[in-house]
């Protein structure tokens, strides 16, 4: 009797799966398809995106503001990286400052350019992507999110005084002198924004983040050429508006890395390396019902 007992348990255990063994097995993969779902590439939708994108800036304007104004170590910031140029030999922003003030079309170009392109160039190349690229939509989107994401922790962490704010220094607030409505940190709009936040330089992760993707994704030569000049013209503008180091902008570089990282991270492959369209069965939740085809006689 005892050995028809063994018999039917290791019969049991050779021939029967454990319920307990197939729930373990299941659970791990349910788990593995549910992330897979989660990190897949999906179709945009135009109100969850404008929605986003409003709630986010307003997110970031309100932290990057509510960055307590720490003017006495933002100053000696602005003193110690002055310095660091200068042993580096690229300190070159006074003269390039001052070499731009003395030509007023220039200077007055420069100002709205700063003011306007920021942001006009980056929503315009959301919408591009939104529009020709949906597949590399929401990557490339992460990728600006995380961007200027960590540079609010640059803003908190180390203040920074923009050249034109330097006490015993040449620079020039050319906003103010050629009284142009120029930047929310200049003239009637200082008051409305934290002033010593210069790095990171969003300006320059933004624009590096537009030229990047139109230069990746772009069909034509024009326009890659186009993304490339325009991080290039924002780093000339930034420093002969006196609103940033040389040093800021790498900060900003240092940004767009980061953010290029987190996405491949999250994604797999760098956003321009995935499909351009995502086919509509993946990307939408299935109704149930299924299309019938006329069939012939």
């Amino acid at each position: 009797m005892g050995d028809a007992t063994v018999k039917t348990l290791e019969g049991r255990t050779a021939t029967d799966p454990s319920p307990i063994a197939e729930d373990e097995e299941q659970q791990p993969s349910a788990r593995s398809a549910a992330l897979k779902r989660l990190r897949a590439p999906r179709h945009p939708r135009i109100w969850f995106e404008i929605l986003l994108i409003a709630v986010s800036y307003w997110t970031y304007s309100l932290i990057r503001n509510a960055v307590p104004e720490q003017k006495s170590a933002a100053l000696r910031n602005a003193d110690w990286i002055w310095q660091v140029e200068q042993s580096l030999g690229i300190a070159v922003e006074e003269t390039v400052n001052r070499a731009v003030n003395s030509v007023t079309w220039l200077v007055v170009s420069m100002n709205y350019y700063y003011a306007t392109l920021h942001f006009v160039v980056t929503v315009g190349v959301l919408v591009w992507l939104f529009r020709r690229h949906p597949g590399r939509y929401a990557a490339t989107r992460l990728v600006l999110f995380a961007t200027t994401g960590i540079a609010l922790l640059g803003y908190y962490l180390y203040p920074l005084a923009p050249p034109r704010l330097m006490n015993g220094q040449g620079f020039i607030d050319t906003v103010l002198v050629h009284q142009t409505w120029g930047s929310m940190a200049s003239g009637n709009f200082k008051n409305m924004s934290n002033q010593y936040a210069a790095m990171p330089s969003m300006h320059i992760g933004w624009s590096l983040w537009c030229g990047v993707t139109i230069f990746a994704l772009a069909s034509v030569p024009w326009a890659k050429v186009l993304g490339l000049l325009y991080p290039t013209a924002t780093l000339v503008v930034i420093v002969a508006t006196a609103n940033h180091f040389w040093l800021d902008a790498v900060g900003g570089l240092v940004c767009l890395a980061f953010g290029y990282t987190l996405s491949r991270g999250w994604y797999g492959r760098l956003p321009h390396h995935l499909p351009k369209v995502v086919a509509e069965d993946a990307s939408r939740p299935r109704t149930g019902r299924r299309r019938v085809w006329p069939v012939r006689a």
